[in-house]
């Protein structure tokens, strides 16, 4: 299978390192990629919000799937491009991207599905705004109706702070918090048949102990050891079968990756968000623990035959990603600083440590950083203590000048599994 994988993060990087361990896939490009994924995929230039580009791209290739890794390009149609091209493209539609690119649609076919989610208000006037936070009170969720790169998403105890975020946005999604642990779910589908992966859990804030500004996340890790070893079931049954047969019910067939931010609440599981795509930094983690080769299970769900693939294979490894960030990130970051340590990491430390790259770019012989979010760290060990262990000694041979990374990735799972 020749497949071209759109996007140029780590996501795309831990995409495109699993295609390329897949027998089944003779030839692999990227476009725009990164410098990491130059060593397993060949790059294209495109822009990757421009769908005839994009398709184009695709033909002259001879792409026979195309995987769509963000989420802005697929808010702009850019799989609707490819299928017109006639060409098997995983990733949804347009508008039924709206999943993640409207929290307010996201809400309503919630609502018309019966999924459990936390109560809102959708706001476009300071009026409506302060009336949504006076009803709720703290701690406020605040979160902008559109795409914000993660970063649209404000929980405050401070009433000014939220006031501002939720101005600052053209529409506003105001709803109630939601207490308990966080959970990444993704789940595979082709539009009628869920196929759900393994949960994970991310660490969106900044600094340790979940100190700090949003971010688009810091680490992540898989399996869950405290969680209910039914969660996922549930999830299929209350949550991800029944958005996608709404979505087909509405005539907004949903095909590509669905993807569930829950909280485990003291009232059972409640939906944060959906998105569209894969989950950075969860995907790192859930396709190190993957033994299914990928590029037959995206196929299947762009052909609209997952029904007939066989159960998914999982190791029972645990894998734990720690992501290593510019300095001042999540603000403006600092870019083009050189970055060391990479072959070190490749010669003493795989085939259990590995670094994805994210925003990086090849300047003559040396890597240097391009992006807020710059290398995840991977790792996979027999339990979490061990898969941690790898990964913050990869981390250590890392020199990146400036540059932060959270101490604390799975540690309180570590420490009760």
């Amino acid at each position: 299978m020749n497949v071209l994988v759109i996007g140029s993060g780590a996501r795309e990087h831990a995409l495109c390192r699993s295609l390329s361990l897949d027998p089944a896939v003779t030839a692999l490009h990227c476009a725009p990629g990164n410098a990491g994924i130059a060593e397993v995929a060949e790059l294209h230039q495109v822009d990757a919000l421009d769908g005839e580009a994009v398709a184009a791209l695709a033909k002259e290739l001879g792409a026979e799937l195309v995987v769509v890794g963000p989420e802005a390009p697929l808010v702009a149609g850019v799989a609707d491009a490819v299928r017109e091209a006639g060409i098997p493209v995983f990733g949804p539609s347009k508008e039924a991207a709206q999943l993640e690119g409207s929290k307010a649609f996201a809400k309503d076919v919630m609502a018309g599905a019966g999924v459990p989610t936390a109560r809102s208000y959708v706001c476009t006037t300071a009026e409506e705004i302060a009336e949504a936070l006076d009803a709720f009170g703290a701690p406020y969720v605040v979160k902008d109706d559109g795409l914000a790169a993660g970063k649209g998403v404000v929980v405050t105890d401070d009433l000014d702070a939220a006031t501002a975020h939720a101005l600052a946005c053209e529409r506003v999604v105001i709803e109630e918090f939601l207490d308990g642990p966080e959970v990444s779910l993704f789940a595979i589908t082709d539009g009628e048949t869920v196929v759900p992966l393994q949960p994970a859990q991310d660490f969106k804030r900044a600094l340790d102990g979940d100190e700090g500004p949003n971010t688009g996340g810091m680490g992540a890790y898989s399996p869950l050891p405290w969680a209910d070893p039914k969660l996922v079931e549930e999830v299929m049954e209350t949550v991800l079968q029944p958005t996608v047969d709404e979505m087909r019910r509405r005539g907004t067939r949903f095909s590509g990756l669905l993807y569930a931010g829950l909280a485990i609440t003291s009232r059972g599981v409640r939906v944060i968000e959906f998105n569209a795509r894969f989950g950075d930094p969860e995907t790192q983690v859930v396709l190190a623990r993957l033994k299914t080769p990928l590029a037959g299970v995206l196929k299947a769900a762009a052909t609209g035959t997952l029904e007939d693939l066989d159960p998914l294979r999982w190791s029972d490894d645990a894998a734990v990603t720690v992501v290593i960030a510019s300095h001042n990130y999540p603000g403006t970051p600092r870019t083009g600083d050189p970055i060391t340590g990479l072959d070190a990491v490749a010669e003493q430390d795989a085939p259990h440590a590995y670094v994805l790259h994210a925003g990086t770019r090849q300047d003559g012989d040396a890597v240097v950083s391009a992006g807020g979010r710059v290398l995840s760290v991977t790792a996979t060990g027999a339990h979490l203590t061990e898969a941690r262990d790898r990964a913050y000694r990869a981390v250590a041979r890392i020199g990146l000048d400036g540059s932060q990374h959270r101490g604390d990735i799975a540690a309180k799972a570590a420490a009760g599994a």
